[in-house]
């Protein structure tokens, strides 16, 4: 029989197909059994206007070792000689995309290039394909060993579908390709990549296949213990998730989705090693394990799917061509999973602020990322705990403001005791004011990107302005100011570069001293910069303020400024402040030394 040549390319575009296009040998049984559910489509369609089409459908897997075969089998619609011709016979030649545009069906139908049928030949030197179409008598055969050609013959083909023959390499140092023709390889692929084809697959008489995916069930028709199997399951989590938002969304895209927030963050979640990226199906069927373009970094602990048959693929459907039906698929989900969680923050607050303590700092950094894009749509999202003792939104915050209260007051700090303790924070405690307690590195450069909530500005309790000083103090202030001008200038010369300046203060109550900086850089924020690399140079103006009324400084002013003790209690006042913000002292064996001699 006369071999005939492929009619659209050479031998070289073959190759490159089957050694460039896809990068995964195992990918084949996707393709192949993609095509045969195709096929099943397209006659199940025509079985609606012809019942005499109707049949049990399948598709059947037959491994057999001895003779070193794969054979796939479905009781689809079939070839006539022409179609063998036509689709088996073109590289790139797409029968489903053609049945697709002349029916104009809405059947999703996924091999729209032509292309996968050929990824056989990364596990084949020899390709069998017997076929006969619907409502014919004669069946035929084709037959190729890849890029020198093929041959097609008519054959006595009885069943009316298609039956691929595949005859497997043999086994080399890149790959094992017996294995294909094991039960358990088999069934792992199938469940990988092809379980929710909406027909059976079977292997030996077993469907391998879920056939209706769980995302497609109404989530009212789906069991809790549902959902939490298949979490554990797909995403090898011992754990059952904390949260399932599941969902079909039609618009300008239709998908949908099965997203879990899982219980804890993954042991790697914090370090460059972690993946994100949601699985992304077609039709049913696996075409990425990890699509990171559908989740933004802010919500990468976020584990689970979308499945889509808008998506356009490349040809190998490994890839995706980044368009505008991809983009459009995840600019949809990211506000649909932003509801989610504000839904999740109103009807289960114990459990959000559970979610919150284990994935808030990327709901805080999606805030803070590209200069505060996304922050007037997360803001209502984040929470920070309070001196109120709770964790808080900034609308609850503002709901619970005294009246006359014009800011919304925070300070940085270790912990929320140590934010108490520090001096500056009295004064507003006194007064009843409510403080937002920022704890975590990124607290503080999250706050002063949103600015403002509802109007209210944030301030810190540690900017020079934030305290509420009357005239008559502020005449007070700088009547003293001028009285110990010469102690200060000495003080500050004393403890030279280690501050910027040395000034008298209304702000403190019990306390002697209290640190602040005179930049835009707060000391909580200098700890966080100093701590990356490259920052050695990243300094504040760090100002000594100091209480005129306390009874540390008032001995102080008492002695002479040549008074060798002016030092020694310059120094003591200093490491104090140090101390109280929770700054490393210079020298502590010194600092112990100085506390011994002042006792």
């Amino acid at each position: 029989m006369a071999k005939k040549q492929f009619k659209a390319e050479s031998k070289k575009l073959l190759d490159l197909m089957i050694n460039s296009i896809y990068t995964n040998r195992e990918i084949f049984l996707r393709e192949l059994i993609s095509n045969c559910s195709d096929a099943i489509d397209k006659r199940h369609y025509m079985s609606l206007t012809d019942s005499s089409l109707s049949a049990d459908w399948q598709i059947e897997l037959v491994p057999d070792a001895a003779a070193r075969t794969l054979t796939i089998i479905d009781n689809g619609c079939g070839m006539d000689r022409n179609e063998m011709e036509s689709n088996l016979g073109t590289i790139a030649k797409s029968g489903t995309l053609e049945f697709k545009e002349k029916e104009k069906t809405d059947e999703s139908l996924i091999g729209q290039f032509g292309v996968g049928f050929y990824s056989s030949f990364m596990v084949a030197d020899k390709v069998t394909v017997f076929s006969r179409k619907a409502n014919t008598e004669q069946g035929n055969v084709w037959e190729s060993e890849g890029a020198d050609g093929y041959t097609l013959a008519p054959n006595d083909y009885a069943c009316v579908g298609t039956k691929i023959v595949l005859h497997l390499k043999a086994d080399d140092e890149d790959c094992t390709y017996a294995d294909f023709l094991d039960e358990g390889t088999l069934t792992r692929l199938v469940k990988k990549y092809s379980d929710y084809i909406r027909y059976p697959i079977k292997l030996n008489g077993n469907t391998l296949n879920s056939m209706v995916p769980l995302w497609r069930k109404p989530k009212s028709k789906v069991k809790k213990e549902e959902y939490a199997s298949f979490y554990r399951d797909k995403f090898f989590d011992f754990r059952d998730p904390a949260q399932v938002f599941a969902s079909q969304v039609e618009g300008n895209v239709n998908y949908s989705m099965l997203v879990f927030v899982p219980d804890k963050a993954p042991y790697d979640y914090y370090t460059r090693d972690y993946k994100k990226g949601l699985a992304l199906y077609s039709g049913g069927v696996l075409i990425m394990e990890q699509c990171a373009e559908l989740l933004p970094d802010y919500l990468g602990f976020m584990k689970g799917l979308v499945d889509s048959a808008d998506v356009s693929l490349n040809i190998s459907r490994e890839l995706l061509q980044k368009d505008r039906q991809l983009r459009a698929i995840g600019v949809s989900l990211e506000k649909k999973l932003r509801n989610e969680l504000g839904k999740w923050l109103k009807s289960d607050r114990e459990g959000y602020e559970k979610m919150f303590a284990e994935f808030g700092n990327s709901l805080k950094m999606g805030a803070y990322d590209n200069f505060g894009a996304k922050k007037d749509e997360l803001k209502d999202l984040l929470l920070f705990q309070s001196t109120e003792g709770k964790q808080t939104t900034f609308a609850e915050y503002v709901s619970r403001m005294k009246e006359g209260q014009d800011n919304i007051y925070y300070a940085s700090g270790a912990s929320a005791e140590a934010i108490k303790a520090l001096p500056q924070v009295e004064m507003f405690t006194e007064k009843g004011y409510e403080i937002l307690c920022l704890k975590d590195g990124i607290d503080e450069f999250v706050i002063r990107m949103i600015e403002n909530y509802d109007g209210k500005k944030f301030v810190s309790v540690a900017d020079k302005d934030a305290a509420s000083v009357s005239e008559e103090q502020k005449a007070e202030l700088e009547k003293k100011a001028g009285d110990y001008s010469a102690l200060l200038a000495k003080m500050k010369e004393l403890l030279g570069n280690k501050v910027k300046d040395v000034r008298l203060t209304a702000r403190l109550k019990s306390a002697a001293v209290c640190l602040t900086s005179d930049s835009d850089i707060s000391l909580e924020m200098e700890k966080v910069l100093r701590a990356m690399p490259g920052s050695e140079g990243i300094s504040v103006g760090r100002v000594l303020e100091i209480n005129p009324d306390h009874p540390a400084f008032v001995k102080l002013a008492s002695l002479e400024i040549s008074d060798s003790k002016v030092a020694d209690y310059t120094q003591a006042l200093f490491s104090a402040a140090l101390l109280q913000e929770n700054l490393p002292v210079d020298d502590s064996a010194a600092l112990a030394g100085l506390l011994i001699k002042l006792l």
